[in-house]
């Protein structure tokens, strides 16, 4: 265990101000990383030049600092999302005794360097602040232990458009977050075929007032911003993160009160 580890030491989360970048920090962080579980520099090079589609230098064929130099390049130059496909093809090629390890360091650096991202269960996912990584492990928790895999799938599909590299799929994202709070409405109700809208209409004691009329707000902001977009309207990545979370709150709460 390191100091920080052994002394109980909190290193506080840095602001999220890193997302659809990879600066020159982290390329150089995870080139000494992969060192640590990969000594090789053959395997290691071959592994980035594969993700990056570079060719190997023949030139090139000891393992020394000119090969260090080849690896360091090409991971420097590679477009950013790149560096995120390594992240998640070298933490799928480690032996599964290293694997968490791996996914601890990585997670820690982007959490001290304000990094939006986590690595989770090999995959690179969008990482929103406390509260948002709160809300989202716990409606997963909710909806899993109530038997709600409809709405479960619906979050976790959200996350992954909210998660897409190079580009967010952020009309995706507000499809999926409220088709995750109508599929529960329609638990709950028992009404098995109408929208969000017309269920908090006919069923007013899903939620108190005027949450009700807030759901309904959410409901036609989502149908404009996620189903029929008109030009030069589409919805920014700020907005579309918002409608997760407060997708994701709101099922916490029906969770928590109707199961």
């Amino acid at each position: 265990m390191s100091f920080t580890e052994r002394m109980g030491i909190s290193i506080p989360h840095a602001e999220i101000n890193i997302r659809y970048e990879a600066p020159s920090s982290l390329r150089n962080y995870l080139f000494q990383l992969m060192l640590n579980y990969e000594h090789s520099l053959k395997i290691i090079r071959k592994l980035v030049c594969y993700i990056t589609k570079s060719p190997q230098d023949p030139n090139n064929w000891g393992e020394n600092e000119f090969m260090q130099d080849e690896i360091s390049t090409i991971m420097e130059s590679c477009p950013w999302n790149r560096i995120y496909d390594i992240i998640e093809y070298f933490y799928n090629k480690l032996p599964t005794h290293q694997k968490e390890s791996f996914e601890k360091e990585i997670n820690e650096y982007f959490e001290e360097k304000g990094i939006g991202w986590k690595l989770y269960n090999g995959n690179i996912e969008i990482r929103g602040d406390e509260n948002f990584e709160n809300e989202i492990r716990k409606v997963e928790q909710i909806l899993e232990n109530n038997g709600l895999e409809t709405s479960k799938s619906e979050i976790k599909e959200a996350i992954a458009d909210l998660s897409r590299r190079p580009k967010a799929e952020i009309t995706g994202s507000i499809q999926h977050s409220l088709a995750a709070l109508e599929c529960l409405c329609r638990e709950v109700t028992g009404d098995k075929k109408d929208t969000l809208g017309t269920l908090i209409n006919n069923h007013p004691g899903i939620v108190p007032k005027p949450l009700d009329e807030a759901i309904k707000k959410i409901w036609g902001f989502s149908s404009e911003q996620g189903r029929h977009l008109q030009e030069g309207r589409g919805p920014e990545y700020e907005e579309a993160e918002l409608l997760v979370h407060l997708s994701a709150s709101l099922c916490v709460y029906l969770g928590n009160k109707h199961f």
